[in-house]
């Protein structure tokens, strides 16, 4: 069985399987026409109280402050606000401390303002990531499709992301899967059939990227903070990755860590080796390779670079740091 880059078979992972014919060679039946209805007619439509002419303004006013106090102050508190109808009151979630939302509610009646104390999260997933971005998220370029390892820092604090080196030339511009977010921009490439390195490795640079890596299902949310970074241990057994294509996975046993693979991009070596559990796939290059700690924090061995179906191979973290001068990020 021959070993591939697990960034390949793009299309099969993201392509449309073609439609296919009908059996008994019969066609649809004719399309129905109908007449369009009226808005107000709509299943959904019920009739609420519209807000006092002095509760719209105040909640203007809220609203207005709150769109300053973060254009000043950043994004460091979260907050949302609206007129609840059905209460006939403001309400204002945040996780701003009481002497903030103080100067941002002195335009409205205490009586007509429900503070929640909650903090608001943007809805994102593994393959629709958003700054500060995770290892473990779906990235591409040009149809290609990988995953983002982990973050890294060189001596200036500036930070990265690592992952594969066959996944993305020099100089791309990559997005999240979706493609609704620019991930950043490839430099550093590793790579034995384009820089004559034993090595298969790059780094993402120029947004925010965040010392935790996405945990879960394959559009997952979750995450787990990174704690620290080093070598892999022969015989451990729970070693786990975490990929666009597969999820996270643990159960695997490193078997070595001088191993070598040779693939389309040429020999790299040293590599770790790795079987059981649930084999990487297509996609799952460049994800994450680390184990847990008893606290549920992620200690990084590497990043995945390709398989046979049985075995898996993935690039050290001991030969990524210092051959870019970068540390890990931890969450």
């Amino acid at each position: 069985m021959s070993v591939v880059a697990v960034a390949a078979a793009v299309t099969t992972v993201l392509g449309t399987t073609p439609a296919q014919a009908d059996p008994g060679g019969n066609t649809k039946p004719p399309e129905k026409r109908t007449v369009a209805k009226a808005e107000g007619l709509a299943p959904d439509r019920v009739t609420a109280p519209a807000a006092p002419a002095a509760t719209s303004a105040e909640l203007t006013t809220i609203q207005t402050r709150i769109a300053r106090y973060v254009a000043t102050n950043g994004t460091k508190y979260t907050f949302a606000s609206y007129y609840d109808a059905t209460a006939g009151r403001i309400v204002l979630s945040t996780d701003a401390p009481a002497d903030v939302v103080s100067t941002l509610t002195t335009a409205a009646k205490a009586s007509s303002v429900q503070v929640r104390h909650s903090e608001l999260n943007d809805v994102f997933s593994r393959r629709d990531d958003v700054p500060s971005f995770y290892g473990g998220g779906g990235i591409t370029f040009g149809g290609g499709v990988c995953s983002s390892g982990y973050a890294v820092q060189n001596s200036a604090g500036t930070r990265f992301m690592v992952t594969a080196g066959h996944c993305f030339a020099d100089g791309t511009t990559v997005t999240t899967e979706s493609g609704a977010t620019t991930y950043g921009t490839v430099s550093h490439r590793r790579l034995p059939t384009v820089t004559g390195h034993a090595q298969d490795l790059e780094l993402i640079g120029g947004s925010s990227y965040a010392g935790r890596i996405f945990t879960g299902g394959v559009t997952s949310s979750t995450s787990a903070p990174v704690v620290a970074a080093g070598t892999a241990y022969v015989g451990f057994t729970n070693y786990c990755h975490s990929g666009r294509t597969t999820g996270e996975n643990c159960g695997h046993t490193a078997t070595s860590i001088t191993a070598q693979v040779c693939t389309q991009t040429g020999c790299k070596s040293p590599v770790i080796a790795f079987t059981g559990g649930v084999m990487i796939q297509g996609g799952d290059s460049g994800s994450p390779f680390y184990v847990y700690d008893s606290a549920g924090g992620a200690w990084i061995r590497g990043h995945i670079l390709a398989t046979d179906g049985t075995t898996g191979y993935a690039e050290p973290y001991t030969v990524t740091a210092p051959e870019l001068g970068v540390s890990i990020v931890t969450g």
